[in-house]
């Protein structure tokens, strides 16, 4: 398999600062515009790209063999893809899998995703951990014509993440209810019939894995908008609130979600769990705040460390911006740190069953390091409902 680009590229990648990728396309043709980022996992491709928390960015793969386990509805983290584009080493390999129901190529096309084979995916890395994650513009032309200047101007005119509010966009129409459990040989996914904790999870972007490991841990869970009130929380009588994953800017999707998150903090003592944005945004309504990262923390590897016990767990993260650890007022404690960076991946708040970490418990890298997150949040509203 070839490691260098066709004598005639059908692909282009222009960053904005006049940098310029050539490669194979493969997938939907066109162009799209975005921020790039880099994924180490080396397995995933499909649920990274189905993750809602990618939308706004072109995810650049850095381990080589995409495509080699194809696609299948199973592992889909929403119905289609939310990431802009995809770039790879190589040319997208074929599908060897027996739960395979597509080749990674023809769902790209289907679903309207560009992407590009033939990059030199380590030079890009080291690009973008040095100058940040770029704004870049992707196009795939079969016919190979470029306007390299256009799509430079393009990337460069590119108003990027940073107050972005992409909640909205990605976040559900309307309620509805979900008992679906986590996938289990040989059954596959069965459904939670006998739940004991009422959840109201606030869907920023929520990613369906996280939503089956709620209800394996026995919850009957609602899912509302992102822009759901306080008051359209607690009129379904919860017995916890989950804040979920999302995409964009923390504090631009925070002018609506603080209000309500603070709302149940000051006339509740229900536990609250948040994950990623979500733990983002409960983190501002705490009094603490956000800074966007220089390329941010992509990738099923990432070690991060629980404070109280020492203990370290793998994690799979995805996020561009952080909480800044420096900034949470008295009360609020960090839990978890980066062990990569010492960045924050978590808080809770003193006294309260009130929680939420930066990394994705439900992706199970370790492969279940971080399950015991949902036990200890349906552990909270069974002491809660106890006392």
């Amino acid at each position: 398999m070839a490691d260098t680009a066709p004598s005639k590229p059908t692909a282009c990648l222009a960053l904005a600062d006049g940098t310029v990728f050539y490669g194979a396309g493969f997938g939907a043709t066109g162009r799209c515009v975005a921020e790039l980022c880099f994924n180490t996992a080396m397995t995933g491709y499909q649920e990274i790209m189905t993750d809602p928390s990618y939308a706004g960015q072109i995810v650049t793969f850095t381990f080589p063999h995409i495509g080699n386990t194809g696609v299948t509805p199973e592992d889909d983290e929403t119905a289609d893809p939310v990431a802009a584009g995809m770039v790879v080493k190589w040319d997208p390999t074929l599908a060897s899998n027996w739960r395979a129901t597509e080749e990674l190529t023809s769902w790209l096309t289907r679903t309207g995703r560009i992407a590009i084979g033939g990059i030199d995916t380590r030079r890009l890395t080291r690009a973008i951990r040095q100058l940040g994650a770029p704004h870049v513009a992707l196009s795939h032309d079969p016919e190979g014509n470029f306007d390299v200047e256009a799509l430079v101007a393009e990337a460069r005119a590119w108003a990027g993440l940073e107050g972005m509010d992409l909640a909205k966009e990605v976040t559900c129409a309307q309620s509805y209810r979900w008992n679906e459990m986590r996938w289990a040989w040989p059954e596959g996914y069965s459904r939670q019939e006998n739940p004991v904790h009422k959840v109201v999870a606030i869907d920023y972007g929520a990613k369906r894995n996280i939503l089956r490991c709620l209800a394996s841990a026995g919850c009957d869970v609602t899912v509302l908008p992102a822009t759901a009130t306080a008051e359209e929380v607690l009129a379904h009588s919860p017995d916890g609130v989950f804040l979920s994953n999302g995409p964009g800017d923390p504090a631009a999707t925070g002018e609506y979600a603080v209000p309500m998150i603070t709302t149940i903090l000051q006339h509740t003592t229900l536990p609250v769990f948040g994950i990623c944005l979500g733990h983002q945004m409960l983190a501002l309504a705490l009094g603490g705040k956000t800074v966007k990262m220089n390329h941010g923390h992509h990738g099923a590897n990432h070690p991060v460390k629980e404070k109280s016990t020492g203990k370290v767990e793998i994690t799979s993260m995805n996020h561009g911006f952080a909480v800044d650890a420096q900034s949470l007022p008295e009360g609020v404690e960090e839990t978890h740190i980066s062990l990569f960076d010492g960045s924050n991946c978590g808080i809770r708040m003193a006294g309260r069953p009130v929680y939420s970490v930066q990394h994705h418990p439900e992706a199970s890298p370790g492969p279940q390091d971080s399950f015991y997150l949902f036990e200890r949040f349906a552990a909270a509203m069974a002491e809660r409902k106890a006392s």
